[in-house]
């Protein structure tokens, strides 16, 4: 976006006066508003403070640096040591856009809750905004300032500043042209995984009303994981697992001590089984307090029943990560069953999908097993466990897919970002989608904005909701979408039927150690599961 300031870009917040910029059909930007005080310092591994005021106009026509990582995204800035005021948000709006109050959308951004920022192109809210929405974007803590365990400190506190900037929200979007009741928060990978930790936070209750989940992770990291990985990482970093020790790394040290720790679980040395086939070193803690009992089990015990969620997850959501090595290789039926092994998961689970797939390769049954077991089967669950608890819950599947040359566009993980935000043209957006956009694309891509807009708004996408005995699934498609009502034991869906959901342990944890609320044994002793999504 481009352009300078002109009458109608200057808003009144409760800490001063800001001024965005105007982009195209008169949407405004206002980039880079704290909203929290910079965590580092004598705040660092704290819960978010308030933000200073400021006097005069602030000018926000850029974005505020990005939380400590060491990645490079296409069109993104880099984190640069010294950057320190990362609790900053972005608004966009169409001053006019409504007659009265508009609905929000609080968007935030996926990673592995180690990478990315809200200053990616593909995240650009002026989409959303022209179709009547005031959208937020949010940067927050992630990596090991966000998601480290820091003993003396709190667990999460990536998930505290979302809720901080959610305060923010209800306490001023106001004077943007929003409505503080109608807010919804969205996330995809990473970020739709915080959303839904969210639903299951008493801190978060109340600051927002509905939630889009795009491609949500189930894993969550119970204690013990968490303490051996901030071991792990002090280790490499060559100091004490301690608070006073921790605090003492600057965090490029504590970056680039993640890395090679991610590095080594993926050559073989992982802290928990999964993390050689999956080596993300940082995830949700359930840590009883900020996060008290694993998102499903709060969502199935209708802990957030009063917010209407919307979960999507791609058909291919695997392959994406296969193709840019976020994940280890899979060939042979042996591996296969190792990976079900690590994950953990039922012997019979390999069995299931070769049954199903019976003329696929290893490696593409393990793409989808692996898509299902973070992804998808989780997806679907927690939507049926919402419905089931009382809940307003709707199913979406993007199975996007077209020709292109040497093969096909996959409906792979991150491929429905561009088109749910209307960011086709966004750099690296050709990438994610499988290159440059044609009109059936376009097509669909109005039609996803279109959706989450009217979500937002009504808490109406435009299918039916889950019922007590129906499973409507709209399929996000070219040339044209549909809705299915799949049965619930059809297919892969029955495969995963009984199996929990729930933070990942270290083997041979005692079961339930850490578990509060209502917590009891499950059959897979390697997962925490405090109750299935099937509780009733």
């Amino acid at each position: 976006m481009s352009g300078t300031a002109a009458a109608g870009e200057e808003f009144r917040t409760g800490k001063g006066r800001v001024r965005g910029r105007r982009a195209a059909d008169g949407v405004v930007a206002v980039l880079g508003v704290p909203y929290a005080a910079p965590p580092f310092g004598a705040d660092r591994f704290r819960p978010p403070r308030p933000a200073a005021s400021w006097s005069g106009t602030r000018d926000c026509t850029a974005f505020g640096p990005i939380a400590p990582q060491s990645a490079r995204l296409p069109g993104a800035p880099v984190w640069r040591p010294g950057d320190e005021d990362v609790l900053t948000l972005n608004v966009w709006v169409r001053p006019g856009a409504g007659a009265g109050p508009l609905p929000v959308l609080v968007w935030v951004h996926g990673g592995a809750y180690t990478f990315g920022s809200p200053a990616q192109p593909d995240y650009d809210g002026a989409a959303l905004a022209r179709a009547g929405v005031v959208v937020v974007s949010v940067g927050y803590r992630i990596g090991f300032e966000g998601f480290g365990h820091v003993p003396g400190f709190p667990d999460n506190r990536g998930l505290l500043d979302v809720v901080a900037a959610l305060r923010w929200v209800r306490e001023e979007i106001a004077a943007f042209g929003g409505d503080p009741g109608r807010v919804t928060v969205a996330g995809q990978s990473s970020g739709a995984g915080a959303a839904v930790c969210l639903m299951a936070m008493e801190e978060a209750r109340g600051l927002f009303h509905r939630v889009v989940a795009h491609s949500a992770p189930g894993a969550c990291f119970a204690p013990e994981v968490a303490s051996a990985v901030s071991a792990a990482v002090a280790a490499e970093a060559g100091v004490a697992a301690t608070g006073e020790g921790l605090r003492s790394a600057a965090p490029e040290l504590l970056v680039a001590a993640s890395d090679r720790v991610a590095t080594a679980c993926r050559e073989g040395a992982p802290v928990a089984p999964v993390q050689a086939y999956n080596p993300v070193v940082f995830q949700p803690v359930v840590d009883g307090t900020v996060l008290p009992v694993a998102p499903p089990v709060a969502v199935a015990a209708g802990a957030a029943r009063e917010v209407d969620l919307l979960v999507c997850h791609a058909l291919e959501e695997g392959r994406f990560l296969h193709r840019v090595g976020a994940i280890r290789d899979v060939g042979s039926e042996e591996e296969l069953d190792a990976f079900a092994r690590a994950f953990p998961l039922p012997a019979g689970l390999p069995a299931g999908y070769r049954e199903l797939m019976p003329l696929a390769s290893a490696r593409d049954r393990y793409l989808a097993l692996f898509g299902d077991a973070l992804f998808g089967a989780y997806g679907t669950r927690l939507a049926e466990a919402h419905a089931r608890a009382g809940g307003r819950a709707l199913l979406s599947r993007f199975a996007r897919t077209r020709p292109v040359p040497g093969g096909r566009a996959w409906p792979w993980h991150t491929a429905d970002v561009p088109f749910s935000l209307g960011t086709l043209d966004a750099e690296g957006a050709d990438f994610l989608i499988g290159g440059a956009p044609d009109a059936d694309d376009r097509a669909l891509s109005a039609r996803m904005v279109r959706a989450w807009a009217a979500f937002a708004a009504t808490g109406d996408p435009g299918w039916p909701a889950l019922g007590a005995d129906t499973t409507p699934v709209h399929h996000w498609a070219v040339p044209g979408d549909h809705v299915s009502y799949d049965e619930p034991d059809a297919g892969r869906r029955a495969l995963w039927k009984e199996i929990p959901f729930g933070p990942i342990r270290l083997p041979e944890a005692p079961v339930g150690a850490h578990a509060r609320d209502g917590a009891r044994e499950n059959r897979n002793p390697s997962v925490e599961g405090e109750g299935s999504l099937d509780q009733r």
